[in-house]
């Protein structure tokens, strides 16, 4: 990584703030608005995602609620891609399938329309962080259910010490700033 590539991380390493005990008391939340709010860290941080994708024949991007809605589809239009959604359950108006999946602090469930992807589409995993990897996993699962192929993962952030990327496979990620963490969960 050049001196200037170790800039802009910084940069927008500095643009993410530490909430505590949100949204449950010993969560640190990373908040990324104000990242997303600064035109040039939003447009590098898009850029840097897309970049180890770029050669990859990215069909469609699917990003996870919520704030990989954002990445996601700034990294899919930069990509030259479809976007299909992963959501939270009940969200969905069509037929959809579900996967359920542990989280630090509970269960949750996420859900894809039945048709968001055609089998053989290639498709690239979009999150902004990557914690204990659950919520990946199980986006992952509801792909490869639909006949998927996934190319990668791309978050913006990765809480290293949680050990997320065991939880991916073995697939390709790509985890734009590394963070470790004080014990609390984003």
């Amino acid at each position: 990584m050049t001196i200037q590539e170790l800039d802009v991380m910084e940069r927008l390493r500095s643009l993410i703030r530490d909430v505590p005990d949100f949204p449950r008391p010993g969560i640190v939340f990373k908040d990324i608005t104000l990242l997303l709010g600064d035109r040039a860290a939003f447009t590098a941080a898009v850029s840097a995602l897309a970049q180890p994708y770029r050669d990859e024949g990215v069909d469609l991007v699917a990003g996870i609620e919520s704030r990989g809605f954002i990445l996601g589809g700034a990294v899919a239009d930069r990509l030259g891609a479809g976007f299909a959604l992963v959501r939270k359950e009940g969200r969905l108006p069509s037929t959809r399938i579900s996967q359920a999946y542990s989280l630090e602090y509970g269960e949750a469930v996420v859900e894809m329309h039945a048709d968001a992807i055609k089998p053989g589409e290639r498709v690239l995993i979009v999150d902004d962080l990557l914690a204990t990897g659950g919520t990946a996993a199980a986006a992952a699962a509801l792909v490869d259910r639909l006949g998927g192929d996934i190319v990668g993962f791309a978050f913006l952030i990765e809480l290293s010490a949680l050990g997320g990327s065991a939880a991916l496979g073995g697939r390709p990620y790509t985890a734009l700033l590394p963070m470790k963490t004080d014990g609390g969960i984003a």
